[in-house]
């Protein structure tokens, strides 16, 4: 996998590069941790440092580094009279490693040492390329285990780096959950595959552990075991799996207890800051099963997929060669995309809020890649290029569509038809 690893060391330089443009220079770190951002990064100053599972030093932060009110966003919830972080705290979790590292180093110069300066929103910023290049290494070894060439593996991983919103999630929005879960999902769905091919024990171990963590970030997410029939080609995979599950029950329960064990963090800190072991924290917003919005979700002009991130409608041809590969993993991941599509578009705030694109597919991101990498492999020639020459072109095309993005062209969440097309490529308005 010679060319795949020197793609990825393009990817790593290309990202480190534009984060640092955008994210590091004069003061435009201030405006990294936006919104909910700013929620899921919280808790590691107010618990670690302050040791206060309330956040009363909320508005003292946002007077020291919010100089726009526009930026101010309370993440708290109000329980029994005392506040509480309104997310998950997964996302802190996962950037946990380089806060502490950013840490000592604002305690050995003269940056403030309170979890908010720079050395901070700078480490949030290299835990999003961190999982990012996680999520792309084990695409990059999943895509291998079906046989895709070295080239195509690269070419893939390429045109999802920065032909899919997950470019924009990882620079532009760093501190947002999205990538984190690509990363993990992705991990996920790697080690699922290999389980598949050569049932160990370790395997379901660290599946346990890793559906722990991504569900400890988004709780919606754990619509990820769902994808695992689409990795187990046939019965007989499948039954082998089963057989060490029964053969060996005691590795199962570890598998289990691990997940267990990490969504507890959750549950620790609730019964922590109010006495309570569960809290929904979401108020009245919650799930509208019986009107989802999956045409909007997918097409909208607002925030459609297909619409914002075409590359993904370009990979579904790859189900073709997924077909002829296994009918039951074909179907398997048509189900699996219509019951996702289904339960993200029935959350009452269908279009989510300040985003670009439709964010909550960034996560399952790697299974548009599998087909889409199928497509390259299995392809005739001719097609092949027309296929190649499109996805570059789509790459370009998000590019611009990212550019347009950071400067308000595409609105974040007021977008139409006429705004849309009003605004399509028109990267003069931004020169």
């Amino acid at each position: 996998m010679r060319i795949t690893r020197w793609s990825l060391l393009l990817i790593l330089a290309i990202l480190l590069v534009c984060g640092s443009n955008i994210n590091w220079g004069k003061e435009h770190w201030r405006t990294v941790l936006q919104v909910d951002a700013r929620g899921y990064h919280a808790y590691l100053p107010a618990l670690l440092l302050d040791g206060d599972p309330h956040f009363s030093s909320f508005d003292a932060i946002e007077r020291i580094y919010t100089d726009d009110p526009a930026y101010v966003y309370d993440y708290r919830a109000m329980v029994d009279g005392v506040h509480i972080n309104k997310y998950f705290l997964g996302t802190a979790l996962v950037q946990l490693p380089l806060f502490l590292a950013a840490h000592g180093y604002a305690l050995m110069t003269e940056q403030p040492a309170d979890g908010w300066s720079k050395p901070y929103v700078v480490a949030v910023n290299l835990s999003a390329i961190a999982s990012i290049m996680l999520g792309l290494w084990c695409l990059a070894h999943l895509l291998a285990t079906y046989g895709v060439r070295d080239i195509h593996v690269a070419f893939t991983l390429i045109c999802f780096a920065f032909g899919t919103n997950l470019f924009y999630y990882t620079i532009v929005a760093p501190g947002m959950s999205h990538v984190y879960s690509f990363g993990l999902c992705t991990a996920f769905l790697y080690l699922g595959r290999r389980s598949a091919l050569a049932p160990r024990g370790r395997h379901l171990l660290m599946l346990g552990a890793i559906l722990g963590l991504i569900m400890l970030i988004r709780p919606v997410n754990g619509l990820i075991v769902l994808a695992l029939p689409i990795l187990y080609e046939d019965k007989d995979r499948f039954m082998a799996l089963r057989s060490i599950v029964r053969t060996e029950p005691a590795i199962a329960f570890g598998a289990t207890l691990l997940t267990v064990l990490l969504l507890s963090l959750q549950f620790l800190y609730y019964h922590w800051a109010t006495g309570h072991w569960i809290i929904y924290s979401y108020g009245e917003e919650g799930f509208n099963w019986s009107d989802p919005h999956m045409l909007d979700l997918l097409w909208s002009y607002r925030k459609g997929l297909f619409v914002y991130t075409p590359i993904t409608l370009l990979a579904c041809a790859g189900l073709v060669g997924l077909w002829q590969r296994s009918r039951r993993a074909a179907m398997s991941w048509l189900l699996f995309f219509i019951l996702l599509t289904y339960v993200l578009s029935s959350w009452w705030n269908w279009w989510y809020g300040g985003s670009f694109g439709s964010r909550v597919f960034v996560e399952y991101l790697g299974l548009f890649a599998l087909p889409f990498a199928l497509a390259l492999t299995c392809a005739p020639k001719k097609w092949r290029k027309a296929l190649v020459v499109c996805s570059i072109t789509l790459v370009v095309v998000c590019q611009i569509r990212t550019y347009q993005a950071r400067y308000y062209r595409i609105h974040w969440s007021d977008m139409n038809k006429e705004l849309y097309w009003e605004e399509f490529l028109r990267i003069d308005r931004l020169v």
